[in-house]
């Protein structure tokens, strides 16, 4: 069975950021029309089946209406049949599921943090990430057209794996020995001691910033490092840059429409599987790909790594190009 999943969250590109800065807004109608223009694409490219994770905006039931009403629909759309708690743990749970069934794709519409949330589910599925969060490194702001038909080609298994995916590294977080959380992108070890709105803002708390990838070309925390050294996906290593210390200062930004200077010590790269220890004179916490998740205290034995044992992310342009070569496209 040709099948793809679809993981839309309703509530990305809704934290304090948002608030504080001047970044695009997708609201959840446009994440249905997004999610229209995927199942169509992927159905006109053979997909047979669809699986949407339930939301509580109903984003895959209004899809499924409006294309049953405009008599568009020819393929099985099946929402998952899982009990929604309207927070992460919906997300990993739908990626469980989708795993479960033997979709080929996962596509997700989300931001860097439901990215992330699949990622930490996410074994050999691969993944179409499209932008509709805040300060997103991560997934692609691209047409849902084109990803319904980029999904459509690695259902398809007509190319392989290997060709049309790369597998990206990720930042993870060791406490006491034991692996507790991962980023795609960054973390960001910080001073303050409350998790609040999630999504982390002062930039004087900040002490460190460990990147899987930088460019100054992003938004957000990692190009912190970016607008010093830039680290791509295809490199094998990361990096890591101290904050609020050292003798240089850097305009950086840090969220959309917001260039702020900061004072960094020069980067340091990371080889893969490199381990940096620490033991923090503080209480603080660790924002992982910019939201606060980890918490931690004075003493406690801290590791972080990069590795590449994050998601097999689809290339978009790479996978059409080579199902053109394959004839894919003809009927």
């Amino acid at each position: 069975m040709k099948a793809i999943g679809i993981i839309a969250n309703p509530a990305s590109g809704k934290d304090i950021r948002r608030l504080v800065s001047h970044a695009t807004v997708v609201d959840n109608n446009e994440k249905v029309n997004i999610v229209k223009r995927i199942i169509l694409s992927a159905q006109g490219c053979g997909v047979e089946r669809i699986y949407i994770m339930p939301d509580t905006f109903l984003i895959g039931y209004k899809a499924i209406e409006d294309l049953k009403i405009s008599k568009e629909l020819n393929i099985d759309v099946e929402i998952l049949n899982m009990n929604i708690k309207g927070n992460v743990t919906d997300t990993i749970r739908a990626t469980e599921i989708m795993e479960k069934i033997g979709v080929k794709c996962i596509v997700v519409l989300g931001g860097d943090g439901t990215n992330r949330a699949v990622a930490k589910a996410i074994t050999n599925t691969p993944l179409i990430g499209v932008s509709t969060g805040t300060n997103n490194v991560y997934p692609e702001m691209i047409e849902g057209t084109v990803v319904g038909m980029a999904a459509g080609v690695i259902a398809s298994q007509t190319c392989n794996i290997g060709e049309t995916c790369m597998r990206d590294k990720r930042v993870e977080v060791f406490r006491d020995g034991q692996l507790v959380d991962i980023a795609l992108v960054d973390c960001v070890i910080s001073k303050q001691t409350y998790v609040g709105s999630k999504a982390i803002w002062n930039i004087e708390e900040i002490d460190q910033v460990i990147v899987s990838r930088a460019h100054p070309a992003a938004i957000g925390f990692s190009t912190i490092v970016g607008t010093s050294l830039i680290v791509e996906e295809e490199d094998d290593f990361g990096a890591l840059i101290q904050v609020n210390s050292g003798r240089d200062r850097v305009i950086v930004p840090i969220a959309a429409g917001t260039i702020q200077e900061i004072l960094v010590d020069k980067p340091r790269i990371l080889g893969l599987d490199e381990s940096v220890h620490f033991k923090p004179t503080y209480n603080g916490i660790m924002a992982l790909d910019g939201e606060r998740e980890v918490p931690f205290k004075a003493g406690e034995d801290i590791e972080i790594k990069v590795t590449r044992r994050g998601p097999y992310r689809v290339i978009i342009d790479r996978t059409l190009e080579l199902a053109q070569r394959n004839g894919f496209f003809k009927r």
